[in-house]
């Protein structure tokens, strides 16, 4: 028999700003834009998670300088998903793209940001570059598929459907209604 386990429900995103423009990835699975950043190892704080998901995903060296927010959204994928943002600078690395899981990686202004991105994600760049920090933000979502469908099923879903890995995302996934994005706790700029 083999036991099926849900989703990690909580994770971090990196926001790298340097000279007001933000360091931005394309997954390798959707070929959408995302914030680096992932899901958290057993054992690991927010923090370490940050700091090894930036290596891993961009080479680079990074000092956590704030935390911007958390982000909620019970009911989504498996036990919902849990997401501390960190603004971070660059200490060192050489700029290293995971080969199984980022596509490019570019810096983007506010102007120049991409329309694709990874739902939930346009929301927290702005609040990384609006300088918030302490934010709490919910969002109410429904997980159109499977609650406990591992990652594999997927991707495996996604290549039966013929269509290109973004439009399966746009469509499936996207798509999706979100609840009223709810500001638990107003950050504070500065």
């Amino acid at each position: 028999m083999t036991t099926r386990l849900p989703p990690q429900p909580f994770g971090v995103n990196i926001a790298i700003i340097q000279n007001d423009r933000i360091l931005l990835t394309l997954r390798e699975d959707f070929e959408i834009w995302c914030l680096p950043g992932g899901g958290m190892d057993p054992g690991e704080s927010f923090g370490q998670a940050a700091l090894r998901e930036t290596r891993e995903e961009v080479g680079l060296d990074v000092r956590l300088t704030r935390l911007v927010g958390l982000y909620a959204r019970p009911g989504w994928y498996g036990a919902g998903v849990y997401v501390a943002l960190f603004a971070a600078e660059i200490t060192g690395g050489t700029m290293r793209l995971q080969a199984d899981e980022v596509l490019e990686a570019r810096w983007f202004s506010r102007a120049e940001l991409p329309e694709a991105f990874l739902q939930s994600h346009r929301q927290r760049v702005l609040d990384a570059l609006d300088g918030l920090s302490g934010i709490v933000r919910a969002q109410a979502a429904h997980w159109p598929f499977d609650p406990d469908m591992p990652r594999e099923e997927l991707y495996a879903l996604r290549d039966r459907s013929g269509l290109s890995r973004r439009e399966f995302y746009l469509r499936a996934i996207a798509s999706i209604p979100v609840g009223e994005d709810v500001i638990e706790v107003a950050g504070v700029a500065g």
